[in-house]
């Protein structure tokens, strides 16, 4: 069973995308672990380790991903997560997205996503691993 934590970073407190997503892809078989609002970069990558989650799915609405991806990247690389397929969510500006991608992230997803093509982006890539 792919194990998926969905996290909320940093102090972004609209958390509604997030519950559609998980709810989503518990719905299509998958575990998932959901953080709740305002975690830091050092609680997620904690998360991800206690869990053992094949995939972190991060939600931003606030702006902060410049700040917070980056150092959630560098704590995943430090805790040998390097395995875990790491998408972005919410609201990323189209001149953001590759940045965050240069951070290890594997895909960014924007508002309106359709939650089947998060569920079959996921099934293949971590059944690729």
């Amino acid at each position: 069973m792919i194990r998926v934590l969905v996290a909320k970073p940093g102090l972004d407190g609209h958390d509604r995308g997030a519950k559609v997503i998980a709810r989503a892809l518990r719905d299509a078989g998958m575990e998932v672990v959901y953080t709740g609002l305002h975690q830091t970069p050092e609680q997620i990558v904690d998360a991800a380790l206690q869990e053992d989650v094949d995939v972190l799915a991060l939600s931003i609405l606030s702006g902060a991903h410049p700040t917070l991806v980056p150092r959630i990247m560098e704590l995943m690389r430090e805790n040998h997560l390097d395995d875990v397929l790491v998408l972005l969510g919410g609201i990323i500006p189209e001149d953001d997205v590759e940045s965050m991608l240069a951070t290890g992230v594997s895909r960014v997803f924007g508002p309106g996503t359709d939650t089947r093509d998060i569920i079959q982006y996921i099934r293949e890539k971590v059944g690729e691993q």
